[in-house]
């Protein structure tokens, strides 16, 4: 990546006006080496925040860019958003022209109005661009109630200015936690678990099946990924973690034959269903064993197609409408784009490449029927994934459904094309390179802007989160540390050339926490990687668990973390979807698999010596706690039941076990820092012989055995 042509001097500037955007101009490696930003990734990403910074400033440019910068506060009426806390008492300044009077108040979510006090402000008035400004203050009291509100400033010279006012929750108490000291639960990837009436993967009939089966076994949750929409047009991205759009779900997942009308299907219809069901478990061409999102997808659109042609009752009409009312203007852009991509795939011309183009009106009138049938195919999948849920609680899940919301969107996406300007332009996110992914990672999602977030009060950061909520008693925050900082990779470069960029993480956990006590869901947060030492600890203060993963919990000095030492508020297991298998791990497929695609920057001796030492070292830990004997250290079950023996010894207030595990899996459903490489998320459950795993065939497997591990560990 070359360097912009400027001096020394200026880079200090450069560096000094990205701190005020809130860039980080260094960061820590893997090996603890503090490295520090160029200054082009730092030009770009001044650039995607909206500054008007040349590729190659002077110092001249720069010191007007940082004049600004500090101007900027005094020539805003109103900051777009204030993040006030439940309960407590906080400032709110207001900047207008110098001798202007100003009056405020506040419009409460529940049409409330209420005027704030003008409280004493000595600051001296400011020149500010040729003008004098001067600043007021106002008391945001104790008694406003958490909400989404407005605040609105009335200026003698007849300014009218309204703004964004969120307060928020200092903590959140789910009623699911309080409960029990301790639950467990079992997480799994649903695509991949597939049943005898499966339409090529795993869906929500299975999904149902699998909550009446754990809870059945005394689980009280149930971990699945991401279940965020994808393109309606092949093919179809594999991953979960690369959505179109997080506000909305992906109708794959939908079981035809559990459709209410489906039972209004001619016999003739119903023999076409079949036929569409048996096509769509076509394999992956070459591929076999694998799972196909393409042929599932074909049948399955075909046959939903001829129920939705059917119509529906007066009563069902109603529902419809009053579901479709109520997701309002979002459901209308996300079902236009998937008529849109349907017709000319996800490269949409220029008439029609945002939700603002020309052409999307017309479009969308003469489109309203294929308008109407993605809307109906939201309202479906949202109706099976309640009766999941339902079935989970009835099983006696204290929790049920947990869903796991993904860090990011994909760039050609519905979300883009319905909001492009809350996305930072020419930016990927992904993380720094670290011990498993050496060449780091790139997502190849588009952040968010922040600024452009506060402007709108974090509405699309309300939304995804009441649409993660809406069917699930908890959700797990994939890369929960997003809501803190993101590492910003320019596009078309590698993750090490990137930056962190920090967002308002009081408005972003304030909103999260808002939601969630509304739903009163449990919040996990995913906070493994390089993290700040002070971002746990606010996680915790604010009611969401942390994340501890076996492998990565290590003692001061470096020895597997003792299992009294783990911390209380948090969701332990032994291992996550991005690691393979524990028996995938005992047989060393992790390197094996990294080694020949040419991903391991050290030689596969020395890689080989360090899962050695590790796993070693672990074992050594199981057997100074009685859960390893000695002669069974190469035996694959012992060694994985006594690994989570291990963590229903800790005090984690959750503790997952993973279903690959318990049936013995080895191949991982995901090699971080693969695309195209290994078949991620294509891999069906399969049983450490790489047999499948029916869900009709889980009976055969001694999930019991784990149940008795983790009941006992919790005390049921």
């Amino acid at each position: 990546m070359s360097q912009p042509i400027v001096s020394p001097e200026t880079v200090n500037r450069i560096q000094e006006l990205a701190q005020k955007n809130g860039i980080s101009t260094t960061y820590w490696d893997w090996h603890g080496n503090r490295c520090e930003v160029s200054a082009e990734t730092l030009i770009l990403a001044l650039r995607a925040l909206g500054n008007s910074i040349s590729l190659s400033p002077d110092a001249a440019q720069m010191d007007t860019l940082l004049r600004a910068a500090d101007d900027e506060t005094w020539l805003t009426t109103l900051p777009a958003c204030t993040i006030k806390r439940e309960g407590n008492w906080q400032e709110l300044h207001v900047h207008v022209p110098a001798g202007q009077s100003v009056w405020v108040k506040i419009l409460l979510e529940d049409g409330a109005e209420a005027y704030l006090n003008q409280i004493d402000n000595w600051d001296a008035d400011r020149e500010v661009a040729g003008q004098w400004r001067g600043r007021a203050s106002f008391a945001l009291e104790q008694w406003i109630p958490t909400g989404y509100h407005k605040v609105v400033a009335h200026v003698g010279d007849g300014e009218v200015t309204e703004a964004h006012l969120i307060v928020v929750p200092n903590r959140i108490e789910p009623p699911a936690l309080q409960k029990r000291a301790q639950q467990w639960g079992v997480s799994s990837q649903l695509y991949s678990v597939r049943s005898a009436s499966s339409w090529g993967m795993g869906d929500t009939q299975v999904l149902a099946e699998l909550n009446r089966k754990f809870g059945a076994l005394g689980a009280d949750f149930h971990l699945v990924n991401p279940m965020h929409a994808a393109s309606p047009a092949t093919p179809i991205e594999p991953s979960p973690y690369l959505p179109v759009t997080r506000q909305f779900l992906n109708p794959l997942y939908i079981h035809p034959q559990d459709i209410a009308e489906y039972q209004l299907v001619s016999p003739a219809g119903k023999l076409r269903i079949e036929n569409l069901l048996e096509a769509s478990r076509t394999e992956k061409a070459g591929l076999p064993g694998l799972i196909s999102r393409d042929n599932s997808w074909t049948a399955k659109v075909t046959a939903l197609r001829e129920i939705f042609s059917l119509g529906l009752s007066a009563q069902r009409e109603s529902q419809f409408k009053q579901y479709v009312q109520r997701e309002a203007e979002g459901l209308e852009r996300f079902a236009t784009w998937c008529a849109l991509v349907e017709v000319y795939g996800e490269e949409l011309p220029a008439e029609l490449d945002s939700v603002n183009a020309p052409g999307v009106a017309t479009f969308a009138q003469a489109h309203a029927e294929e308008i109407r049938f993605h809307q109906w195919c939201q309202w479906i999948i949202a109706q099976q994934l309640e009766t999941a849920q339902q079935a989970a609680l009835q099983a006696g899940m204290s929790i049920g459904i947990m869903s796991d919301l993904a860090v990011g969107v994909h760039p050609d996406g519905s979300e883009v094309w319905s909001n492009p300007d809350l996305f930072a332009t020419g930016m990927e996110v992904g993380a720094p390179p670290d011990m498993y992914s050496q060449l780091g990672q790139n997502w190849s999602q588009p952040p968010w802007n922040p600024r452009a977030l506060a402007k709108v009060g974090y509405a699309p950061l309300r939304r995804m989160i009441q649409a993660a909520v809406a069917h699930a008693g908890a959700v797990r925050i994939d890369h929960i540390l997003g809501l803190f900082r993101l590492w910003w990779i320019p596009s078309g470069q590698t993750a090490n050339y990137g930056c962190y960029v920090y967002y308002d993480h009081e408005a972003m956990v304030g909103v999260l926490a808002l939601e969630a006590q509304r739903a009163g869901t449990v919040v996990i947060g995913e906070d493994l990687g390089t993290v700040e030492p002070w971002v746990r600890g606010y996680l915790s203060d604010r009611g969401i668990l942390g994340t501890s993963i076996l492998w990565f919990e290590k003692e001061d000095d470096g020895s597997p973390m003792h299992a009294d030492h783990y911390r209380v508020n948090c969701m332990s297991a032994v291992n996550t979807h991005d690691l393979p298998p524990t028996v995938g791990y005992l047989r060393g497929v992790q390197t094996t698999l990294r080694e020949q695609l040419g991903l391991l920057v050290e030689p596969i001796e020395q890689v080989r010596a360090a899962d050695k030492a590790e796993l070693d070292a672990m074992l050594d830990r199981l057997h100074e706690y009685g859960m390893m004997p000695v002669d069974k250290r190469d035996d694959e079950q012992t060694v994985v039941e006594g690994l989570y023996r291990y963590i229903a010894r800790t005090d984690s207030k959750l503790l997952a076990v993973s279903l690959v595990d318990m049936v013995g899996d080895a191949r991982p459903q995901n090699l971080p820092g693969t695309d195209r490489e290994y078949p991620n998320w294509d891999v069906p459950l399969t049983d450490s012989t790489g047999e499948e795993v029916l869900v009709e065939d889980l009976a055969s497997h001694d999930l019991q055995r784990f149940a008795q591990i983790m009941n006992e560990g919790v005390g049921k």
